[in-house]
């Protein structure tokens, strides 16, 4: 009897934690709010949103409805640093949820699931530590999803498309020059080891996944700021402890938020790793770790 009360109890634990981390999943949104000391003395601040990996799938009115209301914090620049699709029909519902946020200033890296539509796998193999270094045949199917649609209409209202590419913004009086690189956790990086543009009053790197090379590579060439998503805050985090993993080779320490990242004989850079406000249709849960928006508020 006392065996099949503590069975009982211990059934009864797991099925209310799972139910929770579902309802953290799609309900428990969270707007992070940061201060980052990265521009030149004197200049005004930047609002920067970090958005990432947003997993759309047309039917997440929760989510869906979150997003629109991303707008009202009036930022002065966007951040996407990729995995935005879920879904084949979801570059529709995701234009017109960020709405107004697509006239703002901007920029975008894509991630695996803006080129590879989820699948069901082992959950277990997330959870078991792996970096994505081998990864056997998995992304070597044909793309599926309509990610040059998305980058069309993610450009159409002037954000810059960093995919392996550089570019520039000046916002607030403020001259941003950026370096991204598409996804890493594919290898489809390409990275580029000229200087980053010192004439900028403030340079940024943007990568979908924080892989070691991508963040090495940023801060020797002068990148003051990275941004970064993918890791999902590690998805299930323990209490006291933090995330188990980052589905990279990020260590789990900075598996999300504010830290920072440093190569021999190179100052510091800022790096922030979002844990994105969305996960695999597959697997919709968190827990520790709630979906997040952030906004970043760069300052001298």
């Amino acid at each position: 009897m006392r065996l099949g009360r503590l069975l009982t109890a211990t059934t009864a634990l797991g099925l209310g934690t799972l139910a929770y981390s579902y309802v953290e999943a799609t309900r428990r949104f969270v707007v992070r709010e940061l201060t980052v000391p990265a521009l030149p003395a004197g200049r005004d601040p930047i609002r920067v949103l970090h958005l990432s990996d947003i997993h759309l799938v047309p039917d997440q009115a929760p989510k869906r409805a979150w997003l629109r209301s991303l707008a009202n914090l009036e930022p002065d620049l966007v951040i996407d640093t990729g995995d935005n699709l879920a879904h084949h029909g979801s570059v529709g519902p995701l234009v017109q949820d960020l709405g107004p946020l697509l006239e703002v200033p901007g920029a975008f890296v894509f991630g695996s699931n803006d080129y590879f539509a989820p699948h069901r796998k082992n959950p277990a193999a997330y959870l078991s530590g792996g970096t994505g270094v081998d990864r056997g045949g998995e992304w070597e199917r044909e793309k599926d999803l309509p990610y040059e649609l998305l980058r069309a209409e993610l450009s159409s209202g002037g954000w810059l498309d960093l995919n392996n590419a550089r570019g520039e913004l000046t916002v607030n009086g403020t001259r941003l020059a950026f370096t991204g690189v598409d996804d890493p956790h594919l290898r489809y990086d390409r990275l580029d080891p000229t200087p980053a543009d010192a004439s900028a009053d403030l340079r940024i790197g943007v990568a979908h996944a924080p892989y070691l090379r991508v963040l090495d590579t940023f801060n020797a060439t002068g990148n003051e700021l990275i941004l970064a998503g993918h890791t999902h805050g590690g998805q299930l985090q323990v209490p006291g402890y933090g995330a188990l993993v980052t589905n990279c080779d990020l260590d789990t320490k900075r598996a999300n938020g504010l830290h920072t990242h440093r190569t021999e004989g190179n100052d510091a850079s800022w790096l922030h790793v979002s844990a994105g406000c969305g996960t695999s249709p597959f697997t919709p849960f968190r827990f520790c770790c709630r979906p997040e928006a952030t906004v970043l508020t760069l300052t001298g």
